[in-house]
């Protein structure tokens, strides 16, 4: 949400408990070496309780996965077993 070119962008928040493979890859893609406080978004959800997000998009939405242990535990499992696979997979990552 750094720009006007994300105001047309479907929004949608994303917990760990619901990353699925593509938006692992567009994490591990846009954060090789992990994210650090810069990267995180902070604002109050409806119950007045903090939430800290990293911020992912595709070419149609704006993906603010929750930040906590298991994100990067999941990142960085997901780029082992990419490393082992040893295949090249597109990203449709795109970049601020």
């Amino acid at each position: 949400m750094k720009n006007a070119s994300n105001k047309n962008l479907k929004r949608v928040i994303v917990d760990f408990k619901k990353l699925d493979n593509k938006i692992l890859e567009l994490l591990v893609s846009k954060y090789p070496d992990g994210y650090n406080d810069g990267d995180i978004i902070s604002f109050k959800n409806a119950n007045n309780e903090l939430v800290e997000c990293v911020e992912v998009k595709t070419q149609d939405t704006l993906y603010l996965v929750k930040v906590s242990k298991r994100v990067i535990t999941a990142m960085e499992d997901f780029e082992h077993a990419d490393d082992k696979d040893n295949g090249d997979v597109e990203s449709s990552i795109i970049e601020d």
